[in-house]
């Protein structure tokens, strides 16, 4: 029996199908850029520099895989590949990332390369334009989107709501929206969102009880945003009836959800119920805590909320984070606690590398104005790292004019120039400081104020009041017109009629 010689070539593509495979597994097993660029060696060394699926995998890895090596992908893909699959990878990469900016400048080079995208690259692009606020690249995507026919596709239009809906173009999200030919739960979810960060909370509330209509079922995520949507205008009626829902449906109170609900609950003055969402939770996160914190403080209980801080620290193993720290900031200047503001505030950064923001100056300026310590607050305000905004002394002048801080005061009249230098158009600094001169008997200088006000044509913002009657918010401005007023009567013409109808019985 004669052994016939096995073909070299054979030998050869299997030894390279070995080396790839080998390739694939060291790369499964690969947790740092170095373990790449090793197993990116062996693929040089071994030949398989042209193979264009393991390129196109390593790729894939170095753009979405936990440890993420964008930079790594970056140089492979400009150097290596024109096929699509890599660079959808990377703009995924990109878009989920702490770049996105540089998403979109992947897609304008992949363009510019003459490859052509399809329904995997732009819903990535289009959210890489929607957390830059980058409206025009995002028109110009939209644009493209059209020429390459996919203006049908569901899952590239839910993409747009979302874009048009966090740059602030809400007609032209509805728009998107309405033309769907067909929609999906996260079509409904992306267009109740638009509506929500457009403050369009009257559409959002009509879409969330037309979806219905259109045979889909509210999700988790529904019902997050319309709670985020009752914690944002205060009404307590609809939260509670989004929670009965919740209920009904059977839905796992999980940390988003519950914490959805304790942070509308705390916000709609019902801390009683916020408690108890939040006690029954089995599992709580660092945002959970934070907003029951926050709670607390913000309704007056700061020393209710301070003890809850320090239950968070020495019971679970969650790192506080900005949010929890606004809380504990609030919770002490409630609670007229100075040192202990300081000393928190000194935590945050030293302690937990937690860098203060804005809000967190804004709240120690607010300790120490509360507190009275106007000059303490004056020197803590020039010495922050930054150019004090507007808010901050305004903060500080309404803390002059609860304690009655002499006007004549060189610190007053330092506090009222920085604020003006900032704000000369802002009616609600002058009607502070012309509140100021006439609590200190300074009528003509008051006079005065509000006379600059009238010549630059300033007007004082109207008062405003609301009532929630039978679930919907009534709302009412001062210097309302002749048909407010007839309504406002028989409002209260149909009130007194209940009230006597109640007393006789």
């Amino acid at each position: 029996m004669v052994r016939l010689p096995v073909p070299r070539t054979v030998n050869s593509n299997s030894k390279l199908l070995s080396k790839k495979n080998h390739c694939l597994s060291l790369l499964k097993l690969s947790s740092s850029v170095k373990h790449v660029s090793q197993i990116h060696a062996q693929i040089l060394v071994s030949g398989l520099q042209q193979d264009t699926n393991l390129l196109t995998e390593l790729i894939r890895f170095c753009s979405l895989s936990p440890s993420k090596h964008l930079s790594y992908a970056h140089s492979l893909l400009y150097n290596s590949l024109d096929s699509l699959p890599p660079w959808n990878f990377l703009i995924r990469g990109y878009a989920s990332g702490d770049a996105p900016k540089n998403a979109i400048r992947v897609f304008h080079r992949m363009r510019k390369e003459g490859v052509g995208p399809n329904n995997f690259t732009f819903p990535f692009v289009l959210k890489a334009c929607a957390t830059c606020l980058a409206l025009e690249e995002g028109k110009q995507v939209h644009a493209d989107i059209f020429k390459f026919g996919l203006d049908c596709d569901v899952y590239v239009n839910n993409n747009l709501v979302h874009l048009y809906g966090s740059c602030k173009r809400i007609w032209d999200a509805c728009k998107v929206f309405d033309e769907m030919p067909v929609r999906s739960i996260v079509s409904w979810n992306s267009v109740i969102t638009a509506c929500v960060q457009n403050l369009w909370l009257g559409d959002a509330i009509w879409n969330f009880v037309k979806m219905k209509d259109f045979g889909f079922e509210p999700n988790e995520t529904t019902m997050v945003i319309m709670l985020s949507l009752c914690a944002q205008i205060g009404n307590l009626s609809l939260g509670r009836w989004i929670h009965s829902q919740v209920i009904e449906r059977g839905m796992t109170l999980n940390c988003q959800l519950g914490t959805a609900l304790v942070d509308m609950y705390a916000k709609s003055g019902d801390l009683g119920y916020a408690k108890l969402v939040f006690d029954r939770m089995e599992k709580k996160n660092v945002w959970t805590w934070s907003a029951m914190i926050l709670g607390l403080a913000q309704h007056g209980f700061g020393k209710e909320g301070l003890e809850l801080f320090l239950k968070m620290k020495e019971s679970v193993s969650i790192c506080p984070n900005y949010v929890t720290f606004l809380g504990v900031l609030c919770a002490c200047s409630h609670a007229g606690l100075v040192d202990e503001g300081f000393r928190y505030f000194y935590e945050m950064e030293h302690r937990h590398g937690i860098r203060p923001m804005v809000i967190h100056y804004g709240a120690m300026v607010d300790i120490l104005g509360r507190a009275g310590n106007l000059e303490e607050a004056y020197n803590f305000l020039m010495d922050v790292p930054f150019q004090p905004d507007p808010i901050l002394w305004r903060t500080l002048l309404s803390a002059c004019n609860i304690h009655n801080a002499n006007v004549s005061d060189g610190l007053v009249d330092k506090v009222r120039k920085k604020l003006l230098e900032l704000e000369p158009r802002r009616s609600e600094n002058f009607v502070i400081i012309a509140n100021m001169y006439a609590d200190a008997g300074m009528w003509e200088t008051a006079t005065n104020v509000r006379r600059t006000m009238r010549d630059g044509g300033l007007k004082k913002i109207g008062g405003e009041s609301c009532i929630v009657l039978e679930g919907s918010i009534h709302q009412f401005f001062s210097g309302c017109s002749k048909d407010d007023h007839e309504s406002i009567e028989l409002l209260l013409d149909g009130l007194n009629l209940n009230m006597k109808m109640v007393n006789s019985l």
